[in-house]
């Protein structure tokens, strides 16, 4: 199959006309016509239906565009590999995090790789939910949970460390508990019905005080990390979020020290198939850098 011709029918069935595909490739309204009217006779078959609104694939055409689109996916990958043989790290690259440590801690800092890699071209996807890295829905992710499968490669980055906080507001209006079982007479926000509620023990301000035969069930439950800083800020109760979300500029104040918080590993995930990449290396060390630098 010529891959020229190919390569204008793909042009076509994305842009749904011949002049917005000539536009694209910088050809002629009739050159791109006759390019495809050269496939349909060499295949046999027709591709397009015209009507008054445009083009429209036919079935076949339909086939073809779906292998087109894989055709030029993989050369798109192929290009951004072969880019990054030279010594600046170069193309796309897509990070997805969970939506409370990419929002609070990682957005500030991304800036930073944003101008020490301008070749990179970046996307951050947040999401509580794992995404498929086989199905290349990302390159990169942030994982509160080792992986399993074989196919990815996983590197220990931090030990996040909770601890419980309240506003000022909140205290002045509530008093300031000095024991877990004063939590009893104060309002709890905890994290649930979310993707990550196992995996950070989001009941566990709860399960405390059902160890010490006190009942309290939350005021609010959020299935956002960043919801949850957010309500704690309001004034609006107390909970448990990890330390990394709180700083000079969060208002809020860590209460009852001495509580011993559950701990989360987070890993550095990517598919073994990009270990090469110097894309991933770079924002392997970049964040490695910035954790070293990081209360967690």
């Amino acid at each position: 199959m010529d891959w020229d011709k190919l390569r204008v029918f793909h042009a076509v069935a994305e842009a749904g006309s011949f002049t917005h595909a000539g536009e694209a490739l910088n050809l002629s309204q009739s050159a791109i016509s006759r390019q495809v009217a050269s496939l349909e006779d060499s295949l046999r078959v027709q591709l397009f239906r015209r009507h008054a609104r445009g083009l429209e694939l036919t079935e076949q055409g339909e086939m073809l565009a779906r292998s087109a689109r894989e055709v030029v996916a993989k050369l798109a990958m192929t290009e951004a590999k072969l880019s990054e043989s030279r010594d600046r790290p170069t193309g796309p690259l897509t990070v997805t995090a969970t939506t409370g440590f990419g929002a609070i801690w990682l957005m500030p800092r991304i800036i930073e790789f944003l101008d020490r890699y301008p070749e990179i071209s970046t996307t951050l996807l947040l999401e509580d939910r794992e995404l498929d890295l086989s199905m290349r829905d990302a390159d990169i992710a942030i994982r509160l949970v080792k992986p399993t499968q074989p196919y990815l490669v996983s590197r220990f980055l931090m030990t996040i460390h909770y601890h419980v906080y309240a506003s000022p507001r909140y205290l002045r209006e509530w008093g300031t508990p000095k024991t877990l079982e004063d939590l009893e007479q104060h309002r709890l926000v905890v994290y649930g019905e979310g993707p990550l509620a196992n995996v950070i023990e989001a009941d566990w301000l709860v399960r405390k005080l059902a160890d010490v035969k006190r009942t309290r069930r939350p005021a609010l439950t959020v299935n956002s990390g960043f919801g949850l800083l957010r309500a704690v800020e309001s004034g609006l109760g107390v909970a448990a979020l990890p330390d990394y979300f709180v700083d000079e500029s969060s208002g809020v104040v860590r209460i009852l020290g001495e509580l011993e918080a559950p701990t989360i590993d987070a890993y550095f995930v990517y598919p073994g198939d990009l270990r090469p990449s110097k894309r991933i290396a770079a924002f392997r060390d970049f964040l490695l850098e910035k954790v070293a630098q990081s209360t967690f």
